[in-house]
């Protein structure tokens, strides 16, 4: 398989990932100042960043760091405020 490949089906996963994120809140299954959510987005970002790597695209690159700095900070806020139950 190719490392091409390889990068696509990762980019996926990632898509898949942040898609879900939100159409769950969409259906009012999900907190969207959750740890869940948060997680959901900050993995799918680190999973498409790293086949931008393989692909390389500078707008959805740029793109991706501004979700995982935007799930970092809704993560840095969920657990100041102490809130440690999934």
């Amino acid at each position: 398989m190719s490392t091409s490949i390889i990068a696509d089906i990762i980019g996926m996963c990632g898509t898949f990932s942040i898609v879900l994120a939100y159409f769950m809140i969409q259906l009012d299954k999900m907190d969207p100042k959750g740890v869940i959510y948060n997680m959901l987005n900050l993995v799918g970002a680190i999973l498409l960043l790293i086949s931008l790597c393989i692909n390389f695209n500078l707008a959805s690159f740029v793109i991706e760091l501004f979700w995982i700095a935007a799930s970092l900070v809704g993560l840095y806020k969920y657990f100041r405020k102490g809130r440690v139950q999934v």
